[in-house]
Order: C-alpha cells, then sequence, then structure tokens
C-alpha cells in the first residue's frame, strides 16, 4: 500500500509540473489518504505483534 502512495505522489507532483492543477490535486489527495490508511494499519499490526509475543 505504501507503493500506492508514492506512486500517486510521484503522479501528483509530475501534474503539478505540468500545470494540471485540478490531477495533481486529486492526485495527492489519494497519496494522502493512502498514506493516513498504511499508518493505521501498520499500528494495528505492531500492536498486534507485541500482544502475541506475551
Amino acid at each position: 500500500m505504501l507503493h500506492y502512495t508514492v506512486v500517486f505522489l510521484v503522479i501528483a507532483l509530475v501534474a503539478a509540473l505540468l500545470g494540471f492543477t485540478g490531477i495533481a490535486a486529486g492526485a495527492a489527495e489519494i497519496a494522502k489518504i493512502l498514506f493516513f490508511i498504511f499508518i493505521i494499519l501498520f499500528v494495528i499490526s505492531l500492536i498486534m505483534g507485541l500482544m502475541g509475543r506475551k
């Protein structure tokens, strides 16, 4: 999932450089959402892993 975040971030940067502001904003928003989902899933798996060791 982190891979998709990086892909959408690169798409947003390229679109911003070319002047496609609508596409850049959309890709940046998708990248931001995916990043936060990734962080939430990472924290959940970290907590579950620590609880499973006991």
